[in-house]
Formats: structure tokens, sequence, C-alpha cells
């Protein structure tokens, strides 16, 4: 830890005794997300045969911009202009897809480093979703590292119709770490809730659930997160709930072929540098049992994975150049409810030859029973 870093940190500890806050917001195993709805809502539909679900992760509005993380700049904070053109772009694909239910990952709503922009508000109000819910996986008053200085950033879920019930369900932290770097860092979670679509009620309702596991560790966190992950929908589907889930599960799909190109990482730094998951070629093993084994259904089925997989690719640490590899999902309880070959993986995700994340979003209808 750098001279430096230990100056600007005692200075923040300083201050926020002074005012009394809590430096770091540190969550409760379960709390109640936080809402959100736009500012004119639009028209909610009825009762309706399908819906178009999507998950994207944006990458709080960063684009493809050389970020100090991504090790091919340095780059730490935006400017306005940046935060606002890219945000147009992610708004123009959202109203270009049209999803019903839109989850997203990486959502800025009160960070330094996107001009402290409330992500998740600009993006209902220029959309025709009009309910949100929000659950922050990283929120601090000041981050001394880079100057990257106050943070809030998480994940959402946002609906057509209104949503319930929503909880933030906490994934455990790393053990990798210093208990300072610990303290700091990210603190992952699982959003869940709940449609107030018609026809769904208390005995048969119909949940959302987005999750983001963990990148970088080195210690299984992230089988822990996706281990939980399918523990919560193994409850929703025991109950008789219908769900739709996914997100960012920063994993690959079982035993796929021409998932290892990584030539696209530059990070040298352990803290940041890209997984080959080697040794996690089975950790999704169970979402895509047969239901009987406890199994759901996925928007893209494994076999699709085998050969040629590249349509299917949602992400890389340069988007400019390609993406590389599958870390984006969903899935459903609901057997065969996947309209055939509905599932779309956007690639083409740019506005002004520059990419809009560095993740593809994934779309895919569902036929309700």
């Amino acid at each position: 830890m750098s001279f430096w870093f230990r100056c600007h940190l005692l200075v923040a500890l300083f201050l926020l005794q002074l005012g009394c806050q809590p430096l770091v917001t540190t969550f409760d195993d379960i709390e109640t997300a936080v809402d959100y709805r736009a500012s004119s809502i639009g028209a909610v539909p009825g009762a309706v045969d399908t819906l178009l679900i999507m998950t994207w992760n944006i990458k709080f509005g960063g684009g493809d911009i050389d970020f100090w993380f991504d090790c091919w700049g340095d780059r730490v904070l935006m400017t306005e202009d940046e935060v606002l053109d890219n945000l147009e772009g992610v708004v123009a694909k959202v109203n270009q897809v049209d999803p019903d239910i839109l989850l997203l990952q990486e959502v800025d709503v009160d960070s330094k480093r996107s001009v402290y922009l409330d992500q998740l508000q600009y993006i209902l109000d220029h959309t025709d979703l009009n309910y949100g819910v929000f659950a922050s996986m990283w929120q601090s008053q000041y981050v001394p590292s880079n100057g990257l200085g106050r943070v809030n950033t998480g994940n959402a879920i946002l609906s057509r119709w209104p949503l319930d019930n929503a909880e933030r369900i906490a994934l455990a932290l790393r053990s990798d770490q210093d208990s300072l770097t610990r303290y700091f860092y990210l603190r992952r979670n699982i959003l869940k809730a709940t449609v107030d679509l018609p026809g769904y009620g208390e005995a048969n309702a119909f949940h959302v659930v987005n999750v983001h596991t963990a990148a970088f560790s080195q210690d299984g966190t992230k089988q822990k997160h996706i281990d939980r992950f399918k523990e919560e929908l193994d409850k929703i589907a025991g109950s008789g709930g219908l769900f739709v889930a996914g997100g960012d599960l920063n994993e690959i799909p079982p035993n796929a072929d021409k998932t290892f190109n990584f030539v696209d990482s530059k990070c040298e730094d352990g803290d940041f540098q890209a997984d080959d998951y080697s040794g996690e070629t089975d950790w999704l093993n169970a979402f895509y049992a047969l239901p009987a084994a406890g199994g759901y259904s996925p928007a893209v089925p494994l076999a699709n994975f085998q050969g040629d997989n590249s349509a299917y690719f949602s992400h890389s640490t340069n988007p400019r150049a390609g993406f590389k590899r599958k870390l984006d999902y969903l899935f459903t309880n609901r057997q065969g409810g996947w309209v055939p070959g509905s599932a779309v993986t956007h690639q083409d995700i740019s506005s002004a030859g520059r990419a809009l994340s560095d993740h593809a979003p994934v779309s895919v209808k569902l036929v309700l029973p």
C-alpha cells in the first residue's frame, strides 16, 4: 500500500469522523432494495402472453474508455459529455430492443467517476420502462485509490410493471485480500423482486433475480456466489414461483469450445488480471442439468456452445477488438418457456464508432403459462 494512499485514507477518515458518517456502507445480509420510478409513468400493459427479457452490464456508462483497471490506459474519471454520450447510446440500444424487463449490472447512481449522475433514473426517464429497484454493490463516501472518490454502483431491475418485495441479498466477501482492501472493496449481491403482472399473485408470483458475481477472486468466492445464486432460484422454484434470472456471472459455459481466448487482456497486476477459467469449467453444470436433476432452462442451450460459438460471446476487456467470451446469462424454471431462436447476443453495441460497454446485452422472449 503506497504512502500517498495511506495519507489520503487518513484524511478521509478524519473528515468523515467529524461528520459522523460511515466511510463505507457494509449492508445487512438481507435488506430492502431501493425503489425507483420514472419521472413520468407510461402506459402499463395489461395481460400479455410473452415477455422480452434483457440483461446488460453497462459498465457505469464508461463505454470503451481506456480505464486504469482494464490496463489499456490510466483514466479514472469521466467528463459529463462522455457519460451522457455513452448513456444516450445505452438508452438507444434499450429502446431498440424494447424489453419488458431489464436486468442491469454496474449502474452508477452517485459516483464521482460518472459525474454523480443517477444512471438508473436517467434510463427510466428515457425508455418505456416505468419502475426500477436498485441494490448497491459498492457504496463508499471516499475511495482513496487513484482519486476515485465517492462511489455508489450496483445491480438494477427495470420493468414496465410495478415491482414488489424487492430484496438485496448479500454475497460472500473475498478472503484473499488484506483487511483494509476488503473494507473498501465491492460487496456483491443478489437483487430479487416480484413483478406485478396481471394474473400473477402471491401464490404464483413472477420473480426476477439479478446477480453479478466476483470477477477477480482467487479463493473460490466466485463459486460461493454462483452456488448462492442457485440456492435462491431453487427456493423460488420449490415454492411454486416462476422466475427469470441471470446477469453477469463472470463464468463461461460448462465445457464449451472456444472460450479461452484472452489476447485482449493486458493486465499483469494480479488484482485485475483476467481469469482463464481453467479450473472452473463445471461451475455452471447445476444450472444446465435436466429439470429432474434440479436444472433450469437456459436462454442459449449448452449444445450451442460446441464448435464456433463466437456469436454468443458477450465480454471483452477491449471490445473494440471484438467480444472474446460468454459471461452473461438468462435462465428460467419454465421448461420450454423460451421462444426457440429468440435469444440474441447484441454484439452491435456501438455509438459513433465506440463500444458502449465491455459487455454485450443478451435478450430472449419468454412465453408465459
